[in-house]
């Protein structure tokens, strides 16, 4: 099947799949849609021939709002008024891990989710086996896991972050094995992996285990560039429904160049670029929830209208966005998503920071911004502070040449 096909067949059966909400109360294999929607709810889709059902829209908790941009500690306040216009919207898929907000993720969803009943909400965690050293570790990070979310159980859990190295070391400390029996105890009722790797390294993780769902980072930009299509593919061959992740590429499509946007305003004037991304991702019928990493109640409140009730792509939109995408090309500069994996640096670069100003910069050519912005960084937290010790280059997901980009963008400012 060639790729224009592929997406026809894709987009057919996207506009065919269900989008009502359904009324059927919590059932025994862990529906959770009937308590909480009201009226005309969120479009959900069915895990697999299940009447379970998930949000297509689901809150990532990576990036909740700061009482301060450069501190981990969240906005209780505000992001959990978000929380409660997700619920009440139906958006009741909740995905956090172990390091976001350097821990206080967990403990926020744990505090902000307490006063709704268990059966009423999803909630998924998962296992960075790059923290343990030794399999006993595993265990520890579990428990504290469950502690920090106050809760018994997760219902969707995952490896987290695997590629070639992080599976090697699963492997090794039967990472696997331990978490198939938690989820035979009832502490997880389904189990999967999230993924940061080549499609060949896909395949070897999925014939190590029987997976029940999988997360990959697939939005419009890497589904060449980041081989997103076939890591999709693979995943739709082999049975297993996936969950998407970064489908704004850390935000960066939701703020396009000047000239791409206006393509899209041309054809939409009221849509925003974080909708025509969603849509983009949910038009592909074997994604069953795409996770929104919200800051802002405004991306709550615009992401909740695309998807109440969830519209597919046009043929006509799909190609007005690959005109904006041809746009946006032209300005891209570097594809860091901002997910502060390579955080904390040993000498104290502020390395997504810097990304994020100097692809603002490409995007926009304003040099005086990017030079105010650049500035107001301590000069010791800046790219020239940067004295390629590596330790980033094991950690990002996107694979980048974190030092030589470092030097690169020193070099324009001196």
């Amino acid at each position: 099947m060639n790729r224009r096909d592929f997406l026809k067949s894709a987009l057919t059966f996207a506009a065919l799949a269900p989008l009502a909400k359904l009324q059927a109360k919590s059932g025994a294999d862990g529906d959770k849609s009937s308590d909480i929607v009201s009226g005309p709810g969120i479009t959900r889709r069915h895990y697999k021939n299940t009447s379970m059902t998930l949000p297509l829209l689901g809150f990532g908790c990576m990036r909740l709002p700061r009482l301060s941009p450069d501190k981990p500690e969240i906005d209780f306040t505000t992001a959990a008024k978000m929380v409660d216009m997700a619920m009440k919207a139906g958006c009741n898929y909740f995905d956090t891990a172990y390091m976001y907000h350097s821990g206080l993720s967990e403990r926020f969803l744990g505090e902000a989710l307490k006063k709704y009943s268990r059966d009423s909400y999803y909630l998924t965690d998962k296992m960075p086996v790059w923290f343990a050293k030794s399999a006993s570790d595993l265990e520890k990070i579990f428990n504290e896991q469950l502690k920090r979310c106050q809760t018994d159980y997760f219902d969707f859990y995952m490896l987290h972050s695997l590629d070639e190295n992080h599976w090697s070391k699963a492997q090794k400390f039967h990472a696997y094995e331990f978490l198939e029996k938690m989820k035979s105890r009832g502490k997880i009722r389904k189990l999967g992996f999230s993924f940061h790797d080549k499609p060949e390294v896909l395949q070897k993780i999925i014939s190590g285990g029987s997976w029940d769902f999988a997360q990959i980072q697939l939005n419009y930009l890497d589904w060449d560039l980041y081989r997103s299509r076939e890591q999709y593919e693979i995943l739709t061959r082999a049975g297993i429904p996936v969950i998407v992740m970064e489908p704004l590429r850390g935000g960066a499509l939701a703020t396009l160049s000047p000239e791409a946007e206006a393509i899209l305003k041309k054809t939409d004037p009221q849509a925003s670029c974080a909708a025509w991304a969603l849509r983009y991702v949910g038009s592909l019928p074997n994604v069953l929830c795409i996770l929104s990493g919200m800051t802002l109640p405004e991306h709550v409140e615009d992401n909740l209208r695309t998807f109440t009730p969830f519209k597919p792509l046009t043929d006509n939109e799909r190609k007005v966005l690959n005109e904006a995408l041809a746009a946006y090309r032209k300005c891209l500069a570097i594809p860091c998503t901002a997910c502060r994996y390579c955080m904390p640096c040993p000498v104290g670069v502020e390395i997504p920071k810097i990304f994020g100003i100097y692809n603002q910069y490409k995007v926009s050519d304003n040099r005086w911004m990017f030079n105010k912005n650049y500035y107001a960084i301590d000069e010791d937290s800046r790219a020239s502070a940067c004295v390629d010790c590596g330790a980033c280059l094991k950690k990002c997901p996107q694979k980048l040449d974190i030092p030589n980009l470092m030097k690169q963008i020193a070099g324009e400012f001196k």
